[in-house]
């Protein structure tokens, strides 16, 4: 499984989301690459990816319409992407529960 994470620069914040992603999944036991990715390429990145995360600050400045895309409001708050992430697996059936 591919996972992008998106932000305005693809640098810091998606750094630290692309960190937060990983270590949810870790927890979750779902095995994945997450790559980070900024706003101007988003798009392109997120074509051969299984989901996109993505702050809900930027979630509209890109349109991500036929994606798998998982928005939160807090990218820094590890709980909420472990929980956004399990609620997205838990969705798909990945995941029991």
């Amino acid at each position: 499984m591919k996972i992008v994470a998106i932000c305005g620069c693809g640098m810091g914040s998606s750094v630290i989301l692309k960190m937060n992603a990983q270590k949810a999944l870790k927890d979750l036991g779902i095995e994945a690459t997450v790559e980070n990715s900024d706003l101007a390429t988003g798009k392109a990145a997120a074509a051969d990816a299984d989901l996109v995360v993505i702050g809900r600050e930027l979630s509209d400045a890109i349109d991500l319409t036929g994606y798998e895309v998982v928005v939160l409001d807090n990218f820094i708050n590890k709980n909420e992407v472990k929980e956004k992430l399990e609620e997205y697996f838990k969705s798909k059936g990945i995941l029991n529960g």
